[in-house]
């Protein structure tokens, strides 16, 4: 069994290939005007995709501006400011500064040419991976407030985009909200440097990989870099549209449908001349919540492919090999 998307396989021959990601209008989702034809959109897009645009999400365009900006103030600041909010400070919380290279998404293939900060779930101690003490810079006026703002809002936004998902899979629309009580929530910032002249795919943005949790709400700046790879292992480009989020599923949204959904392999790789800023938000689940295919997805033609998964561990694992600086941390709970 495995855990792995592959765009390839040949139990997956059925499904649509793509030539770009699909636009969803979530509004009549978020006011209930039109759900069930939201969720249907919802589908096509999961199956086939794994990826969509989404608009009319009700998110303040001043929020994401400001966060934007508090994001290139942080970046803008010297490496030894950054540094002294390293992510190796907050043991298994991982919140804080990584700088370039100290994260690797295809740590087999490629380096990965970007600088981040991350934030979690605010607790005043260390609890267990993914809740502890955020690190906040106190030389940036608004910073902690404006960036746990945004956090707020895309929680907010996730759980309400799980619900669509949920009616998407003919599931009650509240089926995720008893697994999201307490989630794993991890909000970045990221800056990647333009690449000039010939690029090799052993140092780009970000390497190819799949996202390991259930949902992720991507505001990208006006730069691009985003590819997403279709059925024919070409690299579709994700390229900035204004007012909307890219939103992709996890390896626990695969899990759960036995495959039904892809969680599909992305990357980034910045040739255009600028540096480039994206915020992502990942939502996965409750900690402690046990993830494996649903029965209504398991059939003698199509039996589990998967096994259970608890989300907290799950995640964990797949990100220590993803951070260098975490071969040093043991798993503290």
């Amino acid at each position: 069994m495995t855990t792995k998307s592959d765009p390839n396989d040949s139990l997956r021959a059925q499904r649509q290939s793509f030539d770009k990601i699909p636009i969803v209008d979530v509004g009549p989702l978020l006011d209930n005007s039109g759900a069930p034809s939201v969720a249907k959109d919802i589908r096509w897009a999961f199956e086939n995709v794994g990826f969509m645009y989404v608009k009319n999400h009700g998110v303040p365009a001043q929020l994401l501006d400001d966060t934007f900006a508090q994001a290139r103030a942080f970046f803008d600041q010297p490496l030894e400011e950054k540094m002294k909010l390293h992510m190796a400070n907050s043991g298994v919380a991982m919140h804080g500064y990584v700088e370039f290279f100290g994260e690797n998404a295809d740590p087999a293939n490629t380096k990965d040419l970007k600088e981040c900060f991350d934030i979690g779930p605010e607790r005043p101690i260390l609890e267990r991976p993914f809740f502890g003490p955020n690190q906040w810079p106190s030389t940036l006026p608004g910073f902690r407030e404006t960036v746990f703002a945004y956090h707020e809002a895309m929680k907010d936004l996730a759980t309400k985009l799980l619900r669509g998902i949920a009616l998407s899979l003919d599931l009650p629309r509240d089926f995720f909200d008893s697994r999201v009580t307490d989630p794993i929530t991890y909000q970045r910032l990221l800056r990647y440097p333009t690449q000039l002249g010939q690029v090799e795919e052993r140092i780009i943005g970000i390497g190819a990989h799949i996202d390991y949790g259930s949902l992720t709400i991507l505001a990208q700046d006006s730069v691009g870099g985003l590819q997403v790879m279709n059925r024919e292992g070409v690299w579709v480009e994700g390229a900035p549209i204004i007012g909307t989020f890219v939103i992709n599923i996890g390896e626990l949204l695969q899990i759960l449908t036995n495959g039904l959904y892809i969680a599909n392999y992305h990357r980034v790789v910045n040739t255009f001349g600028r540096e480039r800023y994206s915020i992502p938000f990942f939502i996965d689940a409750d900690y402690d919540a046990v993830v494996q295919p649903l029965e209504r997805y398991v059939s003698p033609s199509n039996p589990s492919r998967y096994l259970p998964v608890i989300c907290g561990e799950h995640k964990f694992g797949r990100l220590a090999k993803t951070f260098p600086h975490l071969e040093r941390v043991g798993l503290e709970q």
